[in-house]
């Protein structure tokens, strides 16, 4: 039986031609990075009981009708799992859709789009292209061969993968950049060889991704004595018949071993990183007595503040950018919009210039996750 790394889910009344169609979509999709709908991604229909893992990445498609039932929906939505509604039009979202679903912003099948509504479900469980990111740490001495192989495999299975060779320009300053990176994945991959502790540089990248909550992969060689500080990291042990004694290159059968167990640790990383953020948004808005009524398309969370204002967060794990914002405000033109991010390990060049953003533009805000109750507490938006 295969374990299932992401879990997807359609709930509501969705006539048997909308399954079809989202299943077809999502199938095709998922193709590109050697997952199976039903397989690798489980995937429930028209249950009501939908209780996913909250330590792997799950999103749920609404499908509304005249007198739906909305049970099994509370728990969901406080457990920050994003539900996206769908109504047959939009003229039709108050007669179709629950009113604990009203507050998120709904799709309408028949004008959004087969496209639009499955596309909407993948980006809310990280499984689009832009969403995958992996960081290779290594030592060049020990183990370049079999990092440059495994950036290939990564790419081909459509990760953005960081290494260190081919991600930072000549003229940039090379260890911010780094640390940038790194804070912008959602995976380490450490390749541990022998003396890869004895490196200053990639024992700090192991050290700052555990500092920052990214899943870590373990993947030791045959003669490397796994540390006691890989405790909490997965681990993958290689053999010598994994790795060639001339080439030092890993096996193709080992190198798909590898991505699998990437592909599930950023199910998790995706999962529980976003999960942290949800809760420090919650955290932070019950601090000053406001609300969260769930969390809808593109991840966004609908908050409600003491005074009657409502403010559409965007949680980003990684690294915000200006599309970051630009993206908000075109997602919720109507609405008072905030980006919560972690600024932990952030290029120091980068958090000015989100600072100066932010000062420049009135209508939406980064905010710092730390200090959401106090950014929160006198929003004018």
């Amino acid at each position: 039986m295969v374990t299932a790394l992401y879990e997807l889910a359609i709930m509501g009344s969705p006539s048997d031609d909308q399954i079809q169609k989202v299943e077809s979509y999502l199938s095709e999709g998922l193709k590109a990075f050697g997952l199976t709908l039903g397989k690798e991604v489980a995937w429930a229909t028209r249950g009501n009981n939908f209780k996913p893992s909250r330590r792997i990445a799950s999103a749920v498609l609404f499908f509304g009708a005249k007198d739906v039932s909305d049970s099994g929906l509370k728990s969901i939505l406080n457990e920050g799992i994003p539900v996206i509604p769908v109504a047959s039009r939009y003229s039709q979202v108050h007669v179709e859709i629950p009113e604990i679903l009203r507050a998120l912003n709904c799709l309408a099948f028949e004008e959004d789009g087969i496209q639009r509504v499955a596309t909407a479900l993948l980006e809310c469980a990280g499984l689009l292209p832009r969403q995958r990111r992996v960081f290779i740490s290594y030592r060049r001495n020990e183990s370049r061969e079999a990092a440059l192989q495994l950036f290939d495999g990564l790419s081909a299975r459509h990760f953005d993968v960081f290494l260190d060779t081919h991600g930072i320009g000549p003229a940039e300053d090379f260890q911010a950049m780094l640390w940038h990176r790194l804070c912008d994945s959602d995976v380490l991959v450490m390749l541990d060889t022998p003396n890869y502790f004895e490196s200053r540089w990639s024992s700090a990248e192991f050290g700052r991704a555990l500092a920052k909550g990214i899943s870590v992969l373990r993947v030791g060689w045959p003669n490397s004595k796994a540390s006691a500080r890989i405790s909490t990291a997965s681990r993958l042990d290689l053999c010598d018949s994994d790795i060639d004694s001339g080439t030092r290159r890993l096996t193709d059968e080992v190198i798909g071993r590898i991505c699998f167990q990437i592909e599930a640790l950023r199910s998790q990383s995706h999962a529980v990183r976003g999960l942290s953020l949800f809760s420090r948004i919650s955290q932070g808005l019950a601090q000053i007595g406001g609300i969260v009524s769930g969390v809808g398309e593109h991840k966004a969370v609908f908050a409600h503040l003491p005074d009657g204002k409502t403010v559409i967060i965007y949680p980003t794990v990684g690294v915000p950018t200006s599309v970051t914002l630009h993206e908000a405000l075109n997602r919720s033109p109507d609405s008072s919009v905030a980006v919560v991010y972690d600024e932990v390990g952030l290029h120091p060049d980068w958090l000015n210039h989100l600072s100066w953003l932010g000062a420049h533009i009135q209508v939406g805000r980064y905010v710092k996750a730390n200090e959401v109750a106090w950014a929160m507490a006198d929003w004018e938006g």
